[in-house]
């Protein structure tokens, strides 16, 4: 794609420019001056002098000996740690409105370390703490947003590696209202062989699109979290999903696997889903402190146009916290920076429709 290479190349022309321009600087050192043996004799002996003058006495310090009678220390056995009981989908709370049109969006970047499932979390609490029904599909093997909404997932009977290859109900998968509003299908590490077990299966590229089109008309979004790659689950979420969320770091590197992503998506376009575009962009870690971040900005919207969001994600030490505390961001921190840029993305999600 030309906008990359263009970026790469002003960037190159200003590195090459600060070379052949250096700012001058002039600086001094300062030398050290030597410390002579004699100098340094006066030295210890002033100082010693001093602390006699002062009343300082130098004593013998002698070490007590004493028993300390030890507790006895009873071991945590795994069966007394109190686990938060999952539920079932027939215990859902019931829902206190009218559900539109559902919205199936995949939060999909093959690159790693973007914020996909920050996003997925953070953008799907809001959502419903504003009172919107949402449904968050774990689809990534590593299982991130399962633990982030505090899933331990020793306790998960089924998983969505079940409803792709076991013909199990989406309903006897879901984990109802582990936030306001928002309902979850968790992933565990099953999850990781589904890429070679979709291979042989009849219409493999359609197996979540039928699992979650059950769900229509029940919730008013449901976001798939994709794995960091593109491989049978992230071509089976383009083909589920109506619109694409695409979170950019500001980075460098961030960008450069955007164009592999965008021709993946116009091959699932041509073939599978016809009505597959993209949502929005959302430029996640952003540091208003460094040039590279405002460049990355300036280039995401120049190339994607109107798609970009307005809000941008900081990079905040309490976003990288929150997941390991099973909380999203909007309770673990409600008013701090993360939680109120994921808040005013929520605005901008339900101002789309």
């Amino acid at each position: 794609m030309g906008w990359f290479d263009n970026f790469k190349r002003n960037r190159n022309t200003e590195y090459e420019n600060q070379q052949t321009h250096p700012a001058e600087e002039t600086v001094e050192e300062a030398v050290p001056e030597e410390e002579t043996p004699e100098r340094v004799e006066s030295s210890d002996s002033t100082s010693e002098d001093s602390m006699i003058d002062e009343g300082f006495e130098i004593e013998t310090i002698s070490v007590v000996e004493r028993e300390i009678k030890e507790e006895e220390v009873k071991p945590i056995e795994e069966d007394e740690v109190t686990l938060r009981p999952i539920k079932t989908y027939a215990e859902k709370k019931p829902v206190s409105h009218v559900v539109g049109q559902t919205k199936i969006i995949a939060v999909i970047n093959q690159k790693g370390g973007v914020g996909k499932s920050t996003t997925a979390v953070n953008l799907s609490a809001a959502l419903g703490e504003m009172g919107k029904q949402v449904l968050l599909v774990d689809l990534d093997p590593q299982g991130n947003t399962s633990s982030g909404l505090g899933i331990d997932k020793r306790q998960v009977n089924n998983c969505i590696y079940d409803a792709l290859l076991n013909d199990v109900k989406l309903e006897d998968v879901i984990i109802p209202d582990v936030c306001e509003g928002l309902d979850l299908v968790p992933a565990t590490i099953n999850l990781a062989g589904a890429e070679v077990e979709l291979v042989s299966e009849m219409a493999r590229e359609n197996r979540l699109k039928d699992a979650v089109g059950t769900m229509r008309g029940r919730y008013d979004y449901i976001f798939i979290d994709c794995p960091p790659s593109l491989g049978l689950l992230t071509v089976n979420a383009l083909v589920a999903a109506d619109k694409l969320l695409i979170p950019i770091q500001c980075e460098f590197y961030a960008l450069e696997g955007v164009t592999k992503l965008l021709d993946s998506m116009k091959r699932v376009k041509t073939r599978l889903n016809p009505t597959l575009d993209i949502y929005g962009v959302l430029l996640t870690m952003y540091d208003g402190r460094t040039t590279l971040s405002k460049q990355v900005v300036k280039e995401v919207r120049g190339f994607f146009g109107k798609t970009v969001f307005e809000t941008l994600i900081p990079r905040t030490v309490k976003l990288s916290e929150a997941p390991s505390f099973g909380q999203p961001i909007t309770q673990y921190d409600p008013t701090g920076k993360g939680a109120l840029s994921y808040i005013e993305l929520a605005k901008e999600v339900i101002k789309r429709g």
